[in-house]
């Protein structure tokens, strides 16, 4: 029990030094490390990418509550895209854990692996869609926060890969898209780990819930050092060689399944 006990903890250590420092989401973390360490504590191969997926949602509740305090103190979250965005964020959520209970565990984790491919090809170029100032769009917020809760709900992220892009798209600064995500990473967390429990309630939910207890704090405590040190360190190849690592990891999935 110890030393899965430190293996959570490591994997909330990373978790939140990583999207402090570099300002990614802590289930491209979470995720991996669940399917290699609940894989070694002999879970069910049949669900285990359910419940590594279902657990990093579960676990980005509390993470994301601390960093939205965080923002929010700031003034930097724009509370009403957050509203506009949270109905098709948490339907989203909803809709992509009853699709990833109706995948295998193979073909949940070859979808993440191409997740995490996607993530590093952007992170490598450093593409981001050009600003535009063609108004707020508010009919654009349902349809776009469906689909991005769909793809988080699928893979066990808060969305942020999607959810900054598109707000800086929409026309706001980079620091107000990024405060404005880390709120939206609450409700897709809250409807996509309540989607895992009710889709999984025939094995007591697909949340492994000791691992969540000690991820989530490990990764709240960290993130806050990770963002200082991203003004010490030299972030840039940092990106690069976390890319590197995900294009790794993600054709380790798609091969593996």
């Amino acid at each position: 029990m110890a030393s899965w006990i430190l293996g959570y903890a490591l994997t909330g250590i990373l978790a939140g030094l990583l999207a402090g420092l570099m300002g990614v989401g802590g289930g491209l973390v979470i995720v991996p490390a669940l399917l290699f360490l609940l894989g070694l504590q002999g879970f069910d191969p049949g669900h285990l990418a359910h419940v590594a997926v279902g657990s990093s949602l579960a676990a980005i509740v509390p993470i994301s509550i601390a960093s939205l305090w965080s923002h929010h103190r700031r003034g930097a979250v724009e509370w009403p895209a957050v509203l506009w965005f949270s109905p098709g964020l948490m339907l989203g959520a909803w809709s992509g854990a009853w699709l990833a209970a109706q995948m295998s565990t193979a073909w949940l984790k070859g979808l993440f692996g191409a997740f995490l491919l996607l993530v590093a090809v952007q992170m490598l170029s450093g593409f981001r869609p050009p600003s535009s100032r063609r108004g707020e769009g508010v009919a654009l917020f349902g349809p776009a926060g469906w689909l991005i809760g769909l793809v988080s709900g699928l893979v066990g992220i808060g969305g942020g890969t999607m959810t900054v892009p598109f707000l800086h798209w929409r026309g706001r600064p980079l620091p107000r898209a990024v405060a404005t995500s880390a709120a939206c990473g609450l409700p897709i967390a809250l409807a996509g780990a309540a989607g895992f429990l009710h889709f999984g309630a025939a094995v007591r939910g697909y949340v492994h819930w000791p691992a969540v207890a000690v991820i989530a704090p490990f990764a709240v405590v960290t993130a806050p050092l990770g963002a200082r040190l991203a003004h010490t360190l030299p972030v840039v190849q940092l990106r690069r060689l976390f890319a590197l690592a995900l294009v790794a990891v993600g054709l380790r999935l798609i091969l593996g399944s």
